[in-house]
């Protein structure tokens, strides 16, 4: 699936990605940094309902937000992260293997301590004409990933 947007229609995308994605809980975000994983991913945490402001956890590795269900949603910054063992040690594994929902920004730090059903994201910022002129646009490629090399 690829689904392309621009800032303006990023909440449009993110209920569109859902209506896709809806059979999976853990979501792996690759791609490069400033393209707008954790911009994405707050579009993604208010189309399920999260109603507190999102915010990058880069220092404190995780952030947990409540739904409306009352339920948690994880979203996971693994960029400090070193290897398999020290995301184990913060708690990363247990929360990814835990059945809640998961964005995780940086998988490929760590990408033996995913299940196999994570769905693995590609985002990337291509420019997009429109009647305005250039507009970035973010390009978004999804695919499941069930193997992994085992760290």
């Amino acid at each position: 699936m690829e689904i392309q947007f621009t800032l303006s229609t990023i909440d449009q995308a993110a209920r569109l990605f859902f209506e896709q994605a809806k059979s999976h809980q853990v979501f792996a975000f690759h791609a490069p940094m400033g393209t707008g994983k954790t911009t994405f991913i707050g579009a993604l945490c208010r189309a399920i309902g999260v109603q507190t402001q999102t915010s990058s956890p880069t220092f404190s590795l995780v952030n947990e937000y409540a739904i409306l269900d009352g339920s948690s949603v994880y979203h996971i910054d693994l960029y400090r992260i070193k290897d398999y063992q020290e995301a184990r040690d913060a708690g990363i594994e247990e929360i990814l293997h835990s059945g809640a929902v998961c964005f995780v920004e940086w998988p490929e730090k760590t990408p033996a301590i995913f299940p196999d059903n994570t769905l693995h994201l590609q985002l990337e910022i291509r420019p997009l004409s429109t009647p305005a002129g250039i507009e970035d646009s973010r390009y978004l490629c999804t695919f499941t990933d069930t193997t992994h090399d085992q760290a």
